[in-house]
């Protein structure tokens, strides 16, 4: 569980007390965790645009936000980010397991696999991709700082690989 223990942590240290999460195999272990943490309010959702929209006022109400999602979920959220965190300025820090890659058996989950770092980009979120769990764990403090700094959201994109790191 080193992969996910890593991002919890840090997650609790920079202080995120409120998370929205979508299913996604890669996660369940890092969602088992902030579902049995009672310093956290943790809502899950079926769709990732709902985890946007409701992160967005749990924001406006004081919340520090994270959304655990799949890469897919990004097309499906794409007007919320635009309409919604953009013109209001709202800084959500994003967990993305990335499908489609490495490692992928679901031929569907390709297409947005390869997209998922353009789409990314377009909607200028800063994006990075750790590759262990030590430098998730830093990446993600750093991140979640920078997310206020800049009044938006910063996707932290976490392939296969990385999630083999739960396995040990």
């Amino acid at each position: 569980m080193r992969s996910s223990l890593a991002i919890y942590k840090a997650l609790k240290e920079s202080n995120i007390d409120f998370i929205c999460s979508v299913p996604c195999a890669n996660l369940k272990n890092l969602i088992k965790l902030v579902e049995e943490d009672e310093n956290i309010r943790y809502i899950p959702t079926t769709r990732e645009e709902e985890a946007f929209g409701i992160c967005a006022g749990a924001y406006l109400a004081g919340k520090k936000t994270a959304i655990l999602m799949q890469n897919s979920g990004i097309g499906n959220s794409i007007n919320a980010i635009a309409s919604l965190y953009k013109t209001f300025q709202i800084p959500t820090l994003l967990i993305i397991s990335h499908r489609g890659d490495l490692k992928e058996q679901i031929p569907a989950q390709i297409p947005m696999g390869r997209w998922i770092t353009k789409l990314l980009d377009v909607c200028e979120i800063p994006t990075y991709k750790p590759k262990t769990p030590e430098e998730a764990y830093k990446l993600i403090k750093y991140a979640s700082s920078y997310m206020f700094k800049i009044s938006y959201p910063v996707a932290l994109l976490f392939d296969a690989l990385y999630w083999e790191y739960d396995l040990e």
